[in-house]
């Protein structure tokens, strides 16, 4: 007897193959949690060349875009309308363009690099050892100043010796009790620090070397991706794949990219601003408001307390005016600059940033911080679309404006009834209940003055009677 083959049984011995191993991850998540982590810690290790390759091709390949498509495909053109020998070599005219605008945008990143190191880290070392060497006579000038506030407002002084007398007790007893035993630890911690950054240097450069592939490839990787895709999905999954995957990419680069030079720009805008107002160490507070303008919202705010601070040893007028300063950047940023080139490209409201900083940032610390906006922004756009392909099979509207007066639809006719806020709907207990009262209340008026259909006396009655009481 021949066997039938049934696709049937190939959904169930793939379903069931899923089941177990949701199962068995399951019982590892719950009860071998630390081995699991360690051996997710230990992969993430060996595969962080690869990882830092990817995420130095997808940082640099606008760049490397921008020099084909600007710079060098132009200089092609020209060369092949004016020397008939080139016009059959487009393929390998475009290889030398590649060749070229990856050496260019190596050139190019390199050079920002030199320049960072060369001109900022100087001038930050200079301002830390300034710090150093002139930080006991920052501190007995805030002392100073610190004294005449207290003398002038004795409320303060109450409150501010009485802090300073429970949080001092606490920090000796943390100093002596939990920081000096733990001193050894903390220098093995430190020494096994500069072993993680040399480490992370070294990936580096491998993931450098491993980006000039990806790059000099790009398209025929993401060839390879999508034929992939299309072998082992049916079209309409894979579509709907490669589909999900443009959302990333053009969600995750905008944002990125976007914020790059955005955060460069509002750390030149400081530096100016800062050194027009003679402000002390404006190299280091222009690095520090600019990289932490990298976070959104809460960015410029993390940025500006450490600055204010650094400033308020120095002169606590100058601290004020920072923090105005720092107000008014911030909302220029928000309003003006940030629109300007970051644009909508993760659609979110003000509500969404906030709770997606918080919980991302919750979980996965400062990355979340950095990458929770543009990974909530493609979770929430994925489930809009799933949303309203649901109610577009359903054949209901998708816009939001639509439900908002929504009281049902008609199981029949399909049809939308809209809240009418003159009829008493679930209130209308209440709603009768109050009319019972306010017509108890209004009955002795009734009373005084009866009529026929027992309502209330109107203004022409009340004519009426003050005529007839004339003489």
């Amino acid at each position: 007897m021949k066997f039938r083959w049934d696709k049937k049984y190939l959904y169930w011995g793939i379903t069931a193959l899923l089941v177990i191993i949701g199962g068995i991850s399951f019982y590892y998540l719950i009860f071998h949690s630390k081995s699991l982590f360690r051996n997710l810690v230990r992969i993430l290790d060996i595969a962080m060349p690869i990882i830092d390759g990817l995420v130095l091709a997808y940082l640099m390949w606008p760049i490397l875009r921008f020099i084909e498509l600007r710079l060098l495909y132009p200089c092609k053109d020209w060369l092949t309308d004016r020397f008939d020998g080139l016009k059959g070599r487009e393929k390998t005219l475009k290889k030398y363009c590649r060749g070229i605008s990856i050496l260019l945008t190596l050139s190019f990143v390199l050079l920002l690099i030199y320049g960072f190191f060369q001109f900022i880290i100087p001038q930050l070392a200079v301002s830390i050892r300034n710090i150093a060497r002139q930080f006991p006579t920052y501190i007995r000038n805030f002392s100073t100043w610190l004294n005449w506030i207290l003398a002038s407002y004795p409320e303060i002084e109450k409150t501010v010796v009485g802090l300073f007398q429970t949080y001092s007790l606490e920090l000796n007893q943390w100093l002596n009790g939990t920081l000096l035993p733990q001193m050894n630890t903390l220098l093995r911690s430190v020494s096994n620090s500069m072993i993680a950054i040399a480490r992370s240097l070294w990936d580096l450069i491998i993931g450098l070397i491993i980006s000039i592939y990806l790059l000099g490839n790009k398209e025929r990787f993401l060839s390879q991706a999508k034929k992939a895709t299309y072998a082992l999905f049916d079209t309409r999954q894979a579509n709907r794949l490669v589909e999900n995957a443009r959302l990333i990419d053009a969600t995750f680069g905008g944002f990125i990219i976007g914020k790059l030079l955005d955060s460069a720009i509002i750390g030149v805008i400081c530096f100016v601003v800062v050194s027009l107002m003679g402000m002390p160490y404006p190299v280091l507070l222009s690095v520090i408001v600019g990289i932490t303008n990298i976070i959104p919202f809460f960015g410029p705010f993390i940025g500006a307390v450490p600055c204010a601070l650094l400033i308020l040893v120095v002169n606590p007028v100058q601290s004020l005016y920072f923090i105005i300063f720092i107000f008014i950047l911030q909302q220029f940023d928000g309003n003006v600059l940030g629109p300007k080139i970051l644009g909508n490209t993760t659609g979110l409201s003000g509500f969404w940033v906030i709770f997606s900083i918080t919980v991302f940032s919750g979980f996965f610390g400062v990355w979340g911080m950095l990458l929770g906006v543009p990974t909530f922004a493609v979770i929430y756009t994925l489930g809009k679309r799933r949303v309203n392909r649901n109610l577009s099979r359903k054949g209901m509207p998708t816009d939001t404006e639509t439900y908002l007066q929504l009281k049902e639809v008609d199981q029949k006719t399909g049809d939308f009834i809209n809240l009418d806020f003159k009829q008493p709907g679930r209130n209308g207990k209440k709603t009768a209940y109050w009319r019972e009262k306010i017509r108890q209340a209004l009955a002795p008026r009734r009373e005084e003055f009866p009529s026929g259909s027992g309502s209330l006396p109107t203004k022409e009655a009340d004519d009426k009677t003050s005529k007839e009481e004339k003489p």
